[in-house]
């Protein structure tokens, strides 16, 4: 049953409305939000049954080396989308990062993970309609390919999140996302891993400041060898995640 939702548009009306739209933001980053993120590791599951990981300081290592990735290579998408969310310059950003990344894998799990991201804040976050309209002008074009960081900046822009927000919570699912996974792997447990977040949390701000508000023609591969773990995830005999 839907519950319709009234915007007091008194002499406290902005107010109110800011006030909501803040629900609307922190649901963007809520883990609960069904946008496919869990089924993925970033590499991690392969990089754990080639022995590259054996421990929780492995594990360390490899979640700052992700960040810095992340860093160079999707934050600038992040940030040009953020600055300038309408259709054209999305349809810009996704044609360039899917010729960017080599990665075949990583590329799928991209597009996975783009296309949920916009469908479920197309259906969800109705204070943006002209979420649904790009959605429903794009499926089915066989020009764009979903890919997440331009739909994640796209949507906070859309959402009222600044730029410094965007890419600093794009960092942050990014951690959480990897950390969590590493728990299903059973590389470490719950309690381990909430301390691990939060300690890497003072080198991942150090990443964002570094990375921050770089335009798409920065992005760079800082990490080739994580990028080559994550492409032979598909050549597993077992596998727990789809990438």
């Amino acid at each position: 049953m839907e519950i319709p939702m009234e915007i007091d548009k008194g002499s406290h009306g902005p107010a109110s409305t800011d006030s909501l739209l803040q629900w609307s933001q922190w649901q963007l980053l809520d883990s609960i939000l069904p946008t496919g993120g869990f089924a993925h590791s970033f590499g991690l599951e392969a990089a754990f049954q080639a022995h590259m990981i054996s421990g929780p300081e492995d594990l360390q290592t490899y979640v700052l080396h992700v960040l810095e990735n992340t860093g160079s290579l999707l934050l600038p998408f992040v940030y040009s989308a953020n600055m300038s969310p309408n259709l054209e310059t999305w349809h810009k950003l996704d044609k360039i990062l899917d010729a960017t990344l080599t990665n075949e894998v990583g590329r799928k799990a991209s597009i996975a993970q783009g296309s949920a991201l916009l469908r479920v804040a197309a259906t969800v976050f109705s204070e943006a309609p002209s979420l649904e309209m790009m959605r429903i002008s794009s499926l089915g074009s066989g020009t764009v390919a979903f890919h997440h960081a331009p739909i994640f900046g796209l949507v906070c822009g859309l959402l009222g999140l600044d730029t410094g927000i965007s890419q600093r919570s794009y960092m942050f699912i990014t951690m959480r996302d990897v950390i969590s996974a590493a728990t299903r792997l059973n590389i470490i447990g719950p309690l381990g891993a909430a301390k691990l977040q939060h300690d890497i949390s003072i080198a991942a701000e150090d990443m964002s400041k570094k990375w921050m508000n770089r335009t798409f023609e920065e992005a760079c591969q800082t990490a080739p060898v994580l990028d080559t773990v994550q492409g032979c995830h598909a050549y597993l005999f077992s596998r727990l995640f789809c990438s």
